[in-house]
């Protein structure tokens, strides 16, 4: 992942087993990291469980904020593909009781559509 792209916010794709390391500690027992990607500070990572949205606050990152959603809390989700002058991809997932998506931004380096298979096999589970 380039400086421009982790200035921007976009995310990119990050080694599982290194993620599997790193954040360990906040793993169930027998938890997976399937797949992991890193934006700047923060880290999107998913299990074989959950979905793990990482949030790290303030000048020195030190706050974090740890967003656990269930699989089956997500209602539905959105990809839209990166375009010609528009670099990025973008992804969005509803859950049940939220009205409003979250939403994460991909670079060109990350399949969106691995990460739209990722998602989907989870939900259907």
């Amino acid at each position: 992942m380039g400086l421009i792209d982790g200035l921007m916010g976009n995310a990119g794709r990050i080694d599982s087993g290194k993620a599997q390391e790193e954040y360990q500690r906040l793993l169930g027992q027998e938890e997976q990291v399937y797949a992991a990607y890193l934006l700047v500070r923060d880290a999107i990572l998913f299990t074989n469980r959950r979905l793990i949205l990482i949030d790290k606050q303030g000048m020195t990152g030190r706050k974090v904020s740890y967003h656990s959603i269930p699989y089956r809390s997500i209602t539905h989700f959105s990809v839209e593909t990166a375009g010609t002058f528009d670099l990025d991809a973008e992804l969005a997932i509803w859950i049940s009781g939220s009205h409003d998506p979250v939403q994460k931004r991909f670079n060109r380096q990350v399949d969106i559509y691995e990460v739209q298979g990722i998602l989907s096999h989870f939900v259907s589970i």
